[in-house]
């Protein structure tokens, strides 16, 4: 690629980068239009055992989404703690990856660290590198902004099949799906709570994917200090 068309590529992704940012950045905002009461993100219970919890009736809080019918992807800037924010993609099937993800070890986010514990199963490691995006959904892998320090269970056994029930969806139908996480942190702790998620499938307007839950950051049989990132068997 010579020089010219270098440029013109980087200037066109920029361009597009910034169009999607003013149309949809107002989704990267948390709307306060909720039909629960005892909803609210700042005031989720502590764990309690159930590792999935419903929100505002399962209803996501996009508020209008008339006229985003086209694909995009945001990702909020990090906070002052170098923490994951806001996530948001109207995923279509021209946003699904078609190669294998590469290595995100380079990245490290807060709170994480080098944990195994033999109760584990599929490779022992307690926390895990986790995509608010999933890779399967848009293809967005090396990027600090979609990533923050889960446990094992949150990833791959709470997170992915909502992951998969959308990804499916995608490639059966080939419309779209408004989709948000945003992590929640106590305080200042590195490690998040859980995962705040909302989805709602667009063309149908939610009648194939619909739902807003809050999934906990947790590991059965394992104590986590989400201050520090330490824990410990539960004995």
């Amino acid at each position: 690629m010579n020089g010219r068309k270098l440029l013109t590529t980087v200037t066109l992704i920029v361009f597009f980068g910034a169009f999607a940012f003013f149309e949809f950045g107002d989704y990267l905002k948390k709307e306060d239009n909720s039909n629960d009461i005892n909803y609210s993100v700042n005031t989720i219970p502590d764990y309690s055992g159930e590792d999935v919890i419903i929100l505002n009736n399962n209803e996501p809080n996009f508020g209008n989404t008339s006229g985003v019918d086209e694909s995009f992807e945001l990702y909020g800037e990090l906070d002052n703690l170098g923490r994951c924010t806001t996530a948001i993609a109207n995923i279509g099937y021209d946003l699904m990856p078609t190669t294998k993800r590469e290595s995100i070890r380079d990245i490290k986010p807060t709170g994480f660290r080098i944990v195994k514990y033999d109760i584990i199963k599929d490779g022992l490691y307690l926390y895990n590198r986790c995509h608010l995006i999933a890779y399967q959904l848009t293809g967005e892998n090396l990027n600090e902004k979609n990533l923050i320090t889960c446990t094992r269970h949150m990833n791959a056994e709470l997170m992915e099949p909502y992951e998969s029930m959308m990804g499916n969806y995608i490639r059966k139908t080939k419309n779209h799906v408004l989709y948000r996480v945003t992590p929640v942190f106590d305080g200042n702790n590195p490690i998040a709570k859980g995962v705040e998620m909302e989805a709602l499938s667009i063309e149908d307007n939610g009648e194939g994917i619909k739902f807003h839950i809050f999934i906990y950051n947790v590991q059965p049989g394992i104590e986590i200090d989400y201050k520090t990132g330490d824990s410990k068997l539960i004995q």
